[in-house]
């Protein structure tokens, strides 16, 4: 009988990561603030955040994305998606500190489109995007490699969605692409055909290959998915000189969650009922939908959809929720597409606490928690999104 040998196994930086045994100071931007939070049983955390808000007057202008905790909502001056909140950020040049409750790309994205003398502030950095942190600008970077090795890099043109980070903003910018939104994907895609004859789709995969698919008219033979985990993403020069969409490996922790089952089994669950999902959901889940659109969009299709009609979303579950208490009195029952409970993690660490603790720090005259986005990539990254106001 022979003894086991011990294996001479180093463990990867991802996997201590992963164990808690290291940080990635890129993707994983800080667990802690530099101060007391308020307990989150403070009777008076509402008074408090009312009364610094108040106190601040005009000096600040809260952002509040559309899955955002019902209790941080309360206090935002406009709701919206993301690229919305920023275009409103950048409307008002007045006010001295943008708080922004939502995630860090967002953040981002306010900072390069307002002026250097406002102060964009994250209550919390911890509120990263799992989608956004799929791509990095190194493995970005030698994905242009890859391109470049099989020839067609020249032939093209990426398209970044704006759930993306600053840097990856700034690598579009700087190749000649633009930025889109889930509202504007299939305009963005139609004028990057214009100027080349591939795209390259950073980083959500299913929003790309939907858009050219389901409203371009495209087929899934002409979209490839490059994997960064593996060598050349995964395939072959002649898989990428044969594709027109190169799609990054990336994905919604979110959406990606829901299923061709979900759909089944709300439809047996409720005769009757519409079934409205995000671009973000995979493309067979997409496929047997009944209506398929943007967050905005999906607000609106509510908004006009005759009284004592049936819904199942497929977003994520706090706008859901309160889109379903907004309708309860014209009697339309809003559900969530899947039966598991699935809030974006990342989104709700912006909690009433850390608001509080925000707002109390600026009215109390300490600037907290500010985004800045360094000047070379917020030229580039503003190049790409000036070229997405621009799409008619």
């Amino acid at each position: 009988m022979t003894t086991a040998q011990p294996l001479d196994v180093q463990p990867t930086p991802l996997a201590l990561l992963l164990l808690g045994r290291e940080a990635d100071p890129r993707s994983e931007r800080g667990v802690e603030c530099p101060g007391d939070l308020p307990s989150p049983s403070d009777p008076d955390l509402v008074a408090r955040a009312r009364a610094a808000k108040e106190k601040l007057g005009d000096k600040v202008f809260v952002l509040g994305h559309h899955y955002q905790r019902d209790e941080v909502i309360q206090f935002a001056d406009v709701t919206g998606d993301s690229f919305k909140l920023a275009r409103d950020a950048a409307a008002r040049p007045e006010a001295e500190y943008i708080v922004f409750c939502g995630v860090h790309f967002m953040a981002e994205s306010a900072d390069i489109l307002t002026t250097d003398d406002q102060a964009v502030v994250l209550p919390d950095l911890a509120a990263g995007c799992s989608m956004a942190d799929m791509a990095t600008a190194e493995q970005v970077a030698e994905c242009w490699d890859v391109l470049t090795d099989a020839g067609i890099a020249d032939q093209v043109v990426p398209v970044s969605y704006m759930n993306s980070s600053a840097d990856i903003k700034a690598f579009t910018g700087r190749h000649g692409g633009t930025i889109c939104t889930s509202s504007n994907a299939k305009r963005a895609l139609e004028w990057a055909f214009e100027q080349g004859e591939k795209i390259l789709f950073l980083p959500d995969q299913h929003l790309g290959r939907n858009t050219a698919v389901r409203d371009m008219g495209m087929t899934l033979d002409d979209c490839v998915v490059y994997n960064p985990h593996k060598p050349n993403g995964g395939l072959t020069a002649e898989q990428l000189r044969n594709a027109k969409m190169i799609l990054w490996r990336g994905h919604c922790s979110v959406h990606g969650r829901f299923s061709v089952e979900s759909v089944e089994d709300v439809r047996a669950r409720i005769p009757g009922v519409n079934v409205l999902v995000h671009p973000e959901c995979k493309h067979e889940v997409v496929a047997a939908a009944d209506q398929v659109g943007s967050t905005e969009y999906i607000i609106k299709a509510l908004e006009a959809a005759p009284r004592g009609s049936k819904w199942a979303i497929g977003t994520e579950l706090n706008l859901v929720r309160r889109l379903a208490n907004r309708f309860a009195d014209e009697d339309k029952e809003i559900v969530f597409l899947d039966k598991t409970v699935c809030f974006c993690s990342t989104m709700n660490r912006i909690d009433l606490p850390h608001l509080v603790w925000t707002l109390e720090s600026l009215a109390d005259g300490k600037l907290v928690n500010r985004i800045e986005v360094d000047p070379e990539t917020e030229k580039y990254a503003k190049l790409a999104l000036e070229r997405m106001l621009a799409l008619p």
